[in-house]
């Protein structure tokens, strides 16, 4: 029998803490410790037999186990019961017992900003809620007076004169009014810029402003932009963005957020991202930086679809230039783990929903409307020109009035030209309605949502946003299961945390921050909510026959959890406990995971 002392010891790892309980809450017992490690054997490792734990292969409608998995060189070359891998490969094969740990498809995030996790995580988080980071736990702060006191002193300990000073996770619903003349008594002699929890929005002050070399002007006849209170948001954050790219694309400080992010990544157990929306400002600094960290051989791979307003920018306000631009990105950006995924593009419709912002079609109780992040004839006619090309068309559509706006839109292009599997996917999704789900389905479109907006906004925007309905209905995904629609979870990070299993954990048991149970009827199994991460993920990217499911052929992509998330309290899922993943055939142990308590 073909084994090593070291392939031995690390099954011993990666299934010792099989007996102790399931940890608890990330936010309080996985933060700082969590690290990585590849594990390399003595000698080239051609083909390894998983066994002896439940291996749930997430194919077809019903869960599916198989006894044993063969991979060879990255790839699954069988899928059946162990006596018969055993009579195959034993002897040929390196041995991996699973002790009882259950073994899945390596989770797929098909929707997460590097761009984001680049800027956030090396920063200052003042947020309403608790934020996991690789490095400790930044306590949530729920009151406008917390507030003003923590950032105060954030600024007091850690601005300097010379250096921007980014503060994320501003929310006005918990943390009061913000404005430049605040951010000024602050902060009157160092550059401070706080960027809203929605990313969709920021506030200066007057020495970030001078720092950035920004007047009024520049945003001359852009609704978006309140030079008077520093205030940018949408299209008016969109409009800075590029102008002060080289501040927060900072290299060191970039690099640093990106290295964070592989952390978070690996320790929750996901071996593919995909950002749609690629680039968010620039192009040559932020895929330069993005490389760099790939060039490590991070055990995950990274796609790419490109962002159809910023290439538009780009090639001088041109879509036709934008979409020849496109043409050419995976053949002249492609590497072995960073891939262009061809005749896809990403568009914008309305407003962020963290800024209540998004388009509502009964409005706001307070009266303020929403924002479109797309001119809606710019918007037209971006869906009509990448529809009649054959694109895989991603739009960001986040209130019932921007969804049906962009139903609106796609009907007329569908009735002009006819396509089939055209899989047109609508992203976020917070807000919709049964007849907008009717209509998606008759339409052929299908979904990508975020299910963490309930857990995070629900309490907060029923009594002052939306009101207790509509609050309570945030991302209702039983409405397109009930359908038939294929749905995916994404966090949009930092949207919401980077934790697949804590997004399937907020869509089957729908409670709130405040431990509210609310809209059980909307309720998803267990099954659906894990084919979300996995292979209904995969379907988002058109990567279903590359990997998110254990299928001969696939990439040899997996999990390890220590506990079956159909096998458990529903409640415990996103405190399962992830003891590593298997990357193209190789094993990476989540380290602290696999020690005893």
């Amino acid at each position: 029998m073909y084994k090593s002392i070291l392939a031995l010891a690390l099954v011993m790892v990666i299934s010792g803490c099989n007996n102790q309980e399931d940890a608890s809450p990330k936010a309080t017992q996985q933060a700082a410790t969590e690290q990585q490690t590849a594990v390399t054997l003595p000698y080239e490792l051609h083909q390894t037999i998983f066994f002896g734990g439940d291996i749930l292969t997430m194919n077809g409608d019903k869960p599916e186990y198989a006894e044993a998995v063969v991979e060879r060189e990255g790839k699954i070359i069988f899928v059946g019961t162990k006596a018969e891998a055993f009579k195959r490969f034993e002897g040929k094969a390196e041995l991996h017992d699973l002790k009882g740990n259950t073994l899945m498809p390596g989770f797929v995030e098909p929707h997460l900003h590097p761009s984001i996790a680049a800027i956030m995580l090396p920063n200052e988080v003042i947020a309403p809620h608790d934020w996991v980071l690789p490095d400790g736990v930044k306590k949530g702060v729920k009151t406008p007076e917390a507030y003003i006191k923590r950032l105060g002193q954030s600024i007091k300990d850690n601005a300097k004169a010379d250096k921007m000073y980014f503060v994320w996770g501003y929310h006005q619903l918990w943390h009061g009014e913000l404005n430049r003349d605040i951010l000024n008594k602050l902060s009157p002699d160092k550059p401070v810029a706080v960027i809203h929890r929605s990313f969709h929005e920021i506030f200066l002050n007057d020495k970030a402003i001078e720092m950035f070399g920004i007047k009024e002007s520049d945003f001359k006849g852009n609704p978006q932009v309140n030079w008077k209170e520093g205030h940018f948001y949408e299209g008016g954050w969109l409009a800075l963005v590029p102008k002060i790219s080289s501040f927060l694309l900072a290299p060191e400080s970039y690099k640093l957020g990106l290295a964070k992010m592989t952390q978070l990544i690996q320790k929750n157990g996901i071996t593919t991202i995909a950002e749609p929306g690629f680039p968010s400002s620039d192009f040559k600094m932020e895929y330069g930086l993005l490389k760099n960290e790939m060039d490590k051989k991070p055990p995950y791979d990274v796609y790419l679809i490109p962002n159809g307003t910023q290439i538009f920018l780009m090639a001088g306000n041109d879509n036709k230039k934008a979409m020849e631009v496109m043409e050419t990105l995976p053949a002249n950006y492609n590497t072995e783990n960073i891939e262009f995924l061809p005749k896809q593009v990403k568009l914008y419709a309305d407003g962020a929903i963290y800024s209540l912002l998004m388009q509502m079609e009964d409005g706001y109780p307070d009266g303020h409307t929403g924002e479109w992040m797309t001119p809606l004839d710019l918007l037209k006619e971006q869906l009509s020109m990448y529809w009649n090309n054959d694109y895989k068309i991603h739009v960001h559509a986040n209130g019932d009035l921007g969804i049906q706006q962009v139903m609106d839109f796609n009907e007329l292009d569908q009735k002009a030209y006819p396509r089939k599997d055209h899989r047109f996917t609508l992203h976020h999704m917070g807000y919709f309605t049964d007849e907008q789900a009717d209509e998606m389905k008759r339409l052929g479109m299908e979904a990508s949502v975020n299910p963490f907006y309930l857990w995070a906004l629900a309490d907060k925007y029923a009594e002052n946003g939306l009101g207790a309905e509509r609050a309570n209905s945030l991302v209702s995904v039983k409405k397109l299961v009930d359908r038939d629609i294929p749905v995916s979870f994404h966090s949009d990070f930092a949207m919401a945390p980077v934790e697949p299993l804590t997004l399937a954990w907020t869509a089957v048991n729908r409670v709130t921050a405040e431990n509210r149970k609310v809209s059980q009827d909307q309720r998803i199994d267990a099954y659906t909510a894990m084919k979300a991460i996995t292979i209904t993920a995969a379907r988002t990217l058109n990567l279903e026959t590359k990997i998110g499911s254990i299928k001969e052929g696939k990439a040899a992509n997996f999990t390890v959890l220590k506990s079956n998330p159909l096998k458990i309290d529903t409640m415990k899922i996103k405190d399962i406990v992830i003891l590593g993943t298997v990357f193209h055939g190789k094993i990476h142990v989540n380290k602290s995971a696999n020690l005893k308590r």
